[in-house]
């Protein structure tokens, strides 16, 4: 409001400030009539209240000061302000009754006393699903001597707390530990964790999706389902959310699953987040028409589609050496020592006395097993010599044993098994520190990409140094007397076969860890070629990456690009994330805006599914043999508590999260909420 005045001839105008309405709560304006009200008068206007602040108003801007502090000193201000302020609520006679206090301290101080019982409850919850303890034992009741864990962690917290000591010896309304209750606490544990976590997703830019598939100790179907996302503290997460029960694992099911999850997690408008879905090969998740990552898509247009490096790496290597067969007679070999040590105790207590070290089993899944094997039978071989001829000479082991052992002393003495016992022994290093790096969360795809380069020169330098392996393969097989089972091969014959090995390796590396259009982008953020981008823009991969990600401003990125590839102190960064830190720290983030909108699409964007399988190594742990009975809903509150522990100590709130869902659950005899 303003007003114009005039004061011994001179002209001005008077300006009301609205710092007035901090002083004066009861003060209120009106830009239709131009005129100030009071709040608590005009609402009830009792007898005596002046018409000035309730009908015509008040509009002299130089006396307003005068006239609020008269009207503040009314008796029909304060007695409208005094209904104001207990409106809705009890009357003021009841406010006033001395029995009604004491009986709201005396409710106050009982739902105080549940509420802090009901946490120690919940904090002995939360450790046992940090350390997936098992809750219940076979028998709960008093005289019982196993009342499983978490009764008896209940117990010893009750012998360092009074009040909760007291509560579990003379408790009858509220028994918490029983299994009803449990069950209720877990359920609100999880939901407040998924609360959270929505919390958190639905505040950053991007989001991307992990699932697979695989079966329980129960004989049931369960999809995972992890949500990767860099949260409103620049870190990136990788969150559990649920682990969804399929009464078959097909395409149409998989798919409907994730979208009634997505559904709860983005809504209809923050549909674009979603921008990258990860899984593994298997036909079913991949398929360009009709397979799960299409229907997504198809709901989820910015949805690109990644493999799962990590499990590519697994496949490279049985695809590279399968199709050559004396190789892969090597591998069944090679399989065939530990095979022959886990069917006795009696063949692995010579093992141990004679070598001291064990053989790993073979797993149908992992490739990386074989390194394990290579290196402990390269590294031993004459200690493993010795240990079969032990066994075949000491007269202590059946025929079977004898002839098996026999032969496998004779195996590990032919040249052809040493002379590809050494090849893979200098391969399988690089292929163990691929497989670590590719194992990492954080890894990204620039990352991914100079360490398939560098994998790719290191079998390199091993193709182009095996003439002199076979040279001194040759000489130690030419001390050794052919028979006629076993013929040694020629040197020619050696190299010809090493050399395949490692073009195969080449080949399907080259195949299966080539860039889809959406990952070309990384190229734009290498810091290698910043020097080379200087000088020619590239704008190939430029185009991919505005044609796959349409919500980027292409000129502004351009802009911010070309100045980035001129700046030496953007070389030095190794990756997209070392970049991002650099634009975070230096505060840089409003200035390259559109870079660093790419950066976080690149590093919300996983290179591996690793995640997904350390949840079903927990689901493992949680649902055994002796609980396959557990209800799905505790499954999921127990895998969250493990994995996301973290998460829950950083909720300094979460025990009166908990509470307060807990209590308004249903009706409940015992007190928890505050009057």
């Amino acid at each position: 409001m303003q007003q114009q005045a005039s004061d011994r001839g001179r002209a001005y105008t008077r300006v009301f400030s609205r710092s007035y309405y901090a002083k004066r709560s009861w003060l209120a304006g009106c830009c239709v009539s131009n005129a100030f009200y009071c709040f608590p008068c005009l609402l009830f206007q009792t007898l005596g209240t002046d018409a000035l602040w309730t009908t015509a108003g008040v509009r002299d801007l130089k006396h307003l000061s005068e006239k609020c502090k008269r009207h503040e000193s009314s008796r029909s201000h304060l007695d409208n302000c005094l209904r104001l302020t207990f409106f809705g609520r009890h009357s003021i006679t009841e406010q006033l009754n001395e029995g009604y206090r004491i009986s709201i301290r005396r409710h106050n101080k009982e739902v105080t006393k549940n509420r802090h019982i009901l946490s120690r409850i919940i904090d002995c919850l939360k450790f046992c699903g940090a350390f997936e303890l098992d809750l219940r034992g076979h028998d709960e009741s008093e005289s019982s001597d196993d009342p499983g864990i978490f009764r008896g962690l209940a117990d010893l917290v009750a012998s360092l707390d009074g009040v909760l000591k007291e509560h579990l010896e003379n408790a009858t309304v509220f028994n918490e530990t029983s299994k009803t209750v449990q069950n209720e606490l877990l359920d609100c544990m999880l939901s407040v964790v998924k609360e959270e976590i929505i919390k958190e997703v639905q505040s950053s830019e991007f989001l991307s999706i992990q699932a697979d598939e695989t079966m329980d100790m129960a004989t049931q179907s369960q999809l995972m389902l992890v949500l990767r996302y860099i949260d409103p503290r620049n870190n990136l997460q990788e969150r559990f959310f649920e682990f969804i029960p399929m009464q078959s694992p097909t395409e149409e099911s998989i798919s409907t699953a994730l979208k009634e999850r997505l559904a709860t997690i983005l809504p209809d408008d923050q549909k674009s987040k979603l921008i990258c879905q990860a899984y593994d090969r298997a036909s079913v998740m991949r398929g360009a028409t009709a397979a799960i990552q299409k229907k997504i898509q198809d709901l989820y247009p910015n949805a690109h589609y990644i493999h799962c490096y990590a499990h590519q790496l697994n496949l490279i290597m049985p695809q590279a050496t399968s199709h050559i067969s004396k190789v892969r007679i090597f591998f069944s070999d090679l399989s065939g020592f530990a095979s022959f040590f886990s069917r006795s105790p009696k063949r692995t207590g010579v093992l141990d006395k004679t070598v001291a070290h064990k053989l790993p089993t073979s797993s149908p899944v992992k490739w990386n097993f074989h390194s394990c094997a290579i290196n402990t039978v390269f590294e031993h071989r004459e200690d493993l010599i010795r240990c079969f001829e032990t066994i075949r000479d000491s007269g202590d082991f059946d025929p079977r044993t004898v002839r098996e052992a026999g032969a496998f002393a004779m195996l590990l003495e032919d040249p052809d098994f040493k002379f590809f016992l050494q090849l893979f022994h200098r391969i399988m290093p690089h292929v163990d520190l691929l497989y670590a790096n590719l194992q990492n969360k954080t890894i990204d795809a620039v990352h991914v990409n100079s360490c398939i380069q560098q994998f790719q020169q290191d079998i390199l330098l091993i193709r182009n140094s095996l003439h002199s392996m076979v040279e001194l393969s040759s000489e130690e097989s030419s001390s050794c007397r052919p028979t006629k089972r076993h013929r040694v091969r020629s040197p020619e014959n050696h190299q010809r076969i090493a050399e395949e090995v490692c073009d195969t390796i080449l080949a399907h590396t080259r195949e299966q860890f080539s860039l889809t259009n959406h990952l070309i982008s990384v190229t734009l953020l290498q810091g290698d070629r910043f020097t080379q981008y200087h000088t020619m823009f590239p704008e190939d991969a430029f185009s991919s990456t505005l044609k796959a990600y349409p919500m980027l401003n292409g000129s502004k990125l351009k802009t911010e690009l070309s100045l980035i590839y001129s700046k030496e102190e953007f070389k030095a960064c190794c990756g997209v994330v070392d970049l991002f830190e650099l634009f975070m720290e230096n505060n840089l983030g409003e200035v390259f805006s559109e870079t660093v909108t790419l950066l976080k699409i690149l590093i919300t964007t996983p290179m591996t599914t690793t995640e997904v399988e350390r949840c079903f190594s927990t689901m493992k742990i949680i649902r055994t043999f002796l609980r396959n009975t557990m209800s799905q809903d505790r499954l999921n509150a127990l895998a969250m508590l493990s994995m996301e522990k973290e998460l829950v100590m950083e909720m300094m709130d979460f025990n009166q999260r908990v509470i307060e869902k807990f209590a308004v659950q249903k009706e409940r005899r015992a007190k928890f909420l505050f009057k």
